[in-house]
């Protein structure tokens, strides 16, 4: 019989206030809205059962709070990881993709063409925050084998994550919320 796997539940943290503005939020600390704390509050439900051993998140308010508000009926404490954060979206943080456009029309089409690999002005590419959270998740996934252990980060991080997996472009990846690691075979997408 192998090795129990380890069991990441890979989370995204609730809807923040002003989220119907469509803002580029990457390294803004905004919180979340009420109905952000309804939605982590549904997810500490789901998972209540899980058996977590460890909750981590990144250093944003949203994350922090949907991991506390998760971990609490575990009795457990979230771990802040700075490597979880969100994208950073440089100089366009906090503005609508309209004001981007009518302001910085070039660099807008360049980023329609290329949602996967571009970098934001002053911020981050994909493959910059792929190698940015990637050794984290590892750090998590070894010093918590055979363990379930729920990560709230944000949309950017964890999509980065399940398509270095996958290894599939990062425009082309749409991944469940729910993953398993084997420490057998490595990580991978279940």
């Amino acid at each position: 019989m192998g090795a129990r796997a380890t069991l990441i539940y890979l989370l995204r943290h609730g809807e923040v206030v002003h989220a119907e503005t469509r803002r580029f939020i990457g390294h803004l600390d905004v919180p979340l809205s009420e109905r952000g704390e309804r939605q982590s509050r549904v997810q500490a439900t789901r998972l209540a059962d899980a058996e977590l051993t460890a909750v981590f998140t990144s250093d944003l308010a949203r994350a922090r709070r949907t991991a506390e508000i998760i971990a609490a009926p575990h009795g457990l404490t979230p771990t802040v990881i700075p490597a979880l954060r969100e994208m950073a979206m440089g100089r366009w943080d906090g503005r609508t993709a309209e004001e981007i456009r009518g302001s910085e029309p070039a660099a807008f089409a360049d980023w329609m063409a290329r949602v996967g690999e571009f970098p934001f002005p002053e911020g981050e590419s994909v493959p910059d925050l792929r190698a940015r959270a990637w050794p984290a998740f590892e750090a998590i996934i070894g010093a918590h084998a055979g363990e379930s252990v729920a990560i709230v980060a944000h949309g950017g991080t964890n999509r980065a994550l399940l398509c270095r997996r996958a290894r599939n472009g990062a425009g082309s990846c749409l991944c469940q919320a729910t993953h398993e690691v084997s420490r057998s075979r490595g990580p991978r997408v279940e």
